[in-house]
């Protein structure tokens, strides 16, 4: 077993015969405790997160899920996440055919999930038009040209 000093320690002491396992388990960890086992663990001295909160015995995917920025939503909810996403993306986009190819990547995206849903919510997202989108950008973009000028 590798300890977190980089020292390898094997666990290869048994509990000897009339020793009660109380008092083998505190003189295992006393002497770890002597060794410096315990210093400079991650996370000393500070608070141990989500102790207030109430048990959720899903904690452990919920912060997996967390840490790699991941979700699972159903499809449909997903999909509508990442539709409002791309939507808050485009007006900020400087080209106008990164606005045409992020238009038809989501339609593309609208189109699988609409026709490949079967469990959870319905979508009821419909794909967008293009040329209609464009031309919102378009006098987006003319009315930020025309602030700055």
């Amino acid at each position: 077993m590798e300890s977190f000093r980089g020292t390898i320690s094997l666990v290869t002491d048994r509990k000897p015969p009339g020793v009660t396992w109380e008092s083998w388990i505190d003189r295992q960890i006393r002497e770890a405790w002597e060794r410096g086992e315990f210093d400079n663990l991650p996370g000393a001295g500070k608070p141990i997160p989500g102790i207030d909160q109430p048990y959720d015995e899903m904690w452990w995917v919920k912060k997996k899920l967390a840490s790699e920025e991941a979700s699972f939503l159903p499809p449909a909810l997903a999909l509508r996440k990442e539709v409002d996403e791309v939507l808050g993306r485009i007006m900020h986009e400087r080209s106008e055919d990164s606005v045409r190819s992020m238009l038809l990547d989501i339609n593309a995206r609208i189109s699988h999930v609409n026709r490949s849903t079967v469990s959870g919510p319905s979508t009821m997202i419909s794909t967008f038009d293009v040329e209609q989108m464009v031309q919102k950008w378009r006098d987006a973009e003319d009315r930020r040209d025309q602030e700055t000028s």
